[in-house]
């Protein structure tokens, strides 16, 4: 009895060989599992769904107060119609006589009487029940011609409801998803996980799957957010605002796509240098002072020109400066392509710089490594 010494023969068909995971299969594997975690967490869909509910009740709330208010009623004696004709905040019922008007006040028909007095000079007094109508009298009131040198070309009111809410959407967006890649480079690097990823991948790899799925789903949360807002003011009737508002929150959503990619790089690359999640806040928090400056600065200073237009060309605050203007009117039509170049470069060297401390500052245990020492290697 011989062996047969001959070698197993191969399935795999001729000629192909097995080929390793490339840069991009490596990118798309993290970023997926990136992608997956975040979508089954719990405390991500209830931030998710409470943000949207927030952005859902401001349109309309603003719908409700800032719709036209209803016209008073008021019950009109012969001789006094001509005083409320013409004045569309007041619907005018006719009475005969002024005990016919007073039946229809003390029945809750009208709120007030309007009825001719010779003694007055205007002709008229305005009756009320128990207290002075004070829509009828503002309604009635001569007022000044008032003309305005340089009329604002949006309601100051109007104007602060939109940059609180780019203020605040780019705010919790970015610095939610921003902390949640930075607590996942953490917990990563104190259970030595990092070690085994880094021995199938690379540190380049690692970080841009991390970049790239966080950001995907930030994305999909702004673009979620604008459909939700763009539909609430279609259901709300606010097409007028929509028209003002439309442009801006398209420019909204590419700013905060690329800054958020900036933004990202960075809370990685600084959480890189910590090994316990108790340091997580001492070396992000200069990222998350340039999350939460842009937030106050379009609040405090939305109606200041000039501030927003130094807003609109820092790469950090440009996602909610240069929307603003837009919204404004402020901006020329080349603005906001200029602004867009400088947020690309700032946002390729920040990936850049951030890359290079991540991957000099993974594998280093124990004490914080100092940003000098990561920039070298």
């Amino acid at each position: 009895m011989s062996l047969d010494s001959r070698a197993p023969r191969s399935t795999r068909p001729a000629g192909e060989e097995r080929r390793a995971p490339g840069f991009t299969d490596n990118v798309g594997l993290i970023a997926g599992r990136e992608i997956t975690m975040r979508v089954r967490s719990k405390a991500f869909l209830i931030s998710t769904g409470v943000l949207m509910l927030a952005v859902l009740a401001s349109v309309v709330l603003g719908s409700i107060f800032g719709a036209q208010a209803e016209t008073t009623k008021v019950a009109v004696v012969a001789g006094a119609s001509a005083v409320v004709d013409g004045d569309e905040s007041l619907d005018a019922v006719p009475a005969a006589n002024e005990a016919e008007a007073e039946q229809l006040l003390r029945d809750g028909e009208v709120e007030a009487i309007v009825a001719p007095a010779a003694s007055d000079p205007l002709g008229i007094v305005v009756i009320g029940l128990d207290s002075e109508p004070k829509s009828v009298v503002s309604a009635l009131s001569v007022r000044p011609t008032v003309e305005l040198l340089d009329p604002a070309a949006v309601d100051p009111t109007l104007a602060y409801l939109v940059a609180f809410g780019f203020g605040i959407v780019f705010f919790m967006s970015a610095l939610t998803f921003g902390t949640t890649i930075a607590q996942s480079v953490v917990e990563e690097k104190q259970t030595r996980v990092v070690e085994i990823l880094l021995s199938t991948v690379s540190a380049r790899a690692l970080l841009t799957g991390k970049v790239i799925g966080n950001s995907v789903l930030a994305f999909g949360q702004i673009i979620a957010i604008a459909v939700l807002a763009i539909l609430g003011l279609i259901v709300t009737g606010q097409r007028v605002l929509l028209g003002g508002l439309g442009t801006s929150v398209v420019w909204f959503v590419v700013f905060f796509a690329i800054g958020f990619v900036m933004l990202a790089a960075l809370f990685a690359a600084t959480a890189a240098m910590v090994s316990r999640a108790e340091d997580i806040g001492s070396v992000t928090t200069p990222v998350t002072m340039l999350v939460m400056i842009p937030y106050f600065l379009v609040i405090f200073f939305n109606d200041n020109p000039t501030v927003l237009a130094i807003m609109s060309y820092v790469p950090f605050s440009a996602p909610v400066g240069m929307p603003m203007r837009i919204f404004l009117g402020d901006a020329a039509w080349w603005e906001p392509f200029v602004s867009l170049a400088i947020l690309l470069a700032t946002a390729a060297l920040a990936v850049w710089v951030g890359e290079r401390i991540y991957r000099n500052s993974l594998l280093k245990t124990g004490a914080r490594v100092k940003l000098a020492e990561a920039l070298q290697g």
